[in-house]
């Protein structure tokens, strides 16, 4: 395996490519150019190709170079820009970032990591868009309100075509967990914890695929509930969680406020926290960290919800 890192910055209609010898060419975005793409680098057998996650344009290349066996890592964009402000390139092009692209996988010594399967690419679609028909419902349903009485009407109609749409959506997700064993035996096993219902067993799994995998440092700093210290020189801040997936952090936030009240083995743990004198935004934001963790716990081992579980988490 040769020491050559790859850079691939995705746009609507073509790929622009550099590579750390430093070579550069572009190609389209699209069946042929995938095509020529993955020719010319199994012939070279990188160490690595790197791009950004787009909003779904890489998809499509990022399956080509995978089917064909090559090392490929798709990378928060944001992290990306971050590291070409560091190095002090300011400015911003197609060409410019593929070459940060590859800057940045040999300063950060980025290893290969497997694309996500269709079943889970499927579920996290649906999810999202589920979101995405409670947030414009959630719109309208406010505009109704306050709105005149010429446009309630039309208002109405959509409010009733977008709920329709949620009970499709419902029932998409409900057909997609039943046709994956896999999928339907982890959450079901999510569902035995009180307080995590379907819904936010199906967040969890498609925002956080890696649970039961990582030890509870990682799996914490990836969901974004993880505490980091604020410290410089004498002064010493307040901790604070930062970061990490907002799907995944906002469906452990609604199962600890259930599990606070429903479940009694996390209730006597909030409650030991509230007595202690923490506020009650840091105490449920622990039982979110603890909630976590015994979830990562009973996914890695199997096994459904005990409150023997909350010891050793």
């Amino acid at each position: 395996m040769s020491e050559l890192y790859v850079g691939i910055d995705v746009s609507k209609d073509r790929l622009d490519v550099a590579t750390s010898d430093g070579r550069e060419l572009h190609v389209a975005n699209d069946a042929a150019g995938h095509r020529q793409l993955c020719e010319l680098l199994v012939r070279e057998r990188p160490q690595l190709i790197v791009m950004e996650a787009t909003g779904g344009l890489e998809r499509a290349v990022a399956a080509e170079l995978a089917a064909v066996s090559l090392p490929l890592r798709v990378v928060n964009a944001r992290q990306v820009r971050d590291f070409a402000k560091a190095s002090g390139c300011m400015a911003k092009t197609d060409r410019l970032d593929a070459r940060v692209l590859v800057a940045f996988a040999q300063a950060m010594k980025l290893e290969p990591r497997e694309l996500p399967s269709e079943e889970l690419q499927t579920l996290q679609a649906l999810i999202v868009r589920r979101q995405q028909l409670i947030e414009m419902l959630m719109m309208e349903k406010n505009r109704l309100r306050t709105a005149h009485k010429e446009v309630k009407r039309s208002l109405k109609k959509v409010i009733e075509l977008l709920e329709e749409q949620l009970r499709h959506a419902d029932q998409d997700l409900g057909s997609a967990l039943r046709e994956c064993g896999v999928w339907r035996e982890k959450v079901e096993l999510l569902e035995s914890v009180p307080g995590i219902a379907q819904l936010t067993a199906l967040k969890l799994l498609a925002s956080l695929p890696e649970l039961g995998t990582l030890n509870r440092r990682e799996i914490s700093a990836l969901a974004g509930v993880a505490p980091f210290n604020r410290d410089s020189g004498r002064w010493s801040g307040k901790r604070s969680i930062y970061g990490g997936r907002a799907l995944a952090r906002g469906a452990l936030y609604m199962a600890a406020l259930v599990g606070v009240r429903h479940n009694a083995v996390l209730r006597v743990f909030y409650q030991r926290l509230r007595a202690a004198g923490k506020p009650a935004k840091v105490a449920l934001t622990a039982c979110m960290r603890k909630l976590l963790t015994i979830i990562n716990s009973l996914l890695r081992h199997r096994q459904r919800w005990s409150p023997k579980l909350m010891d050793t988490a």
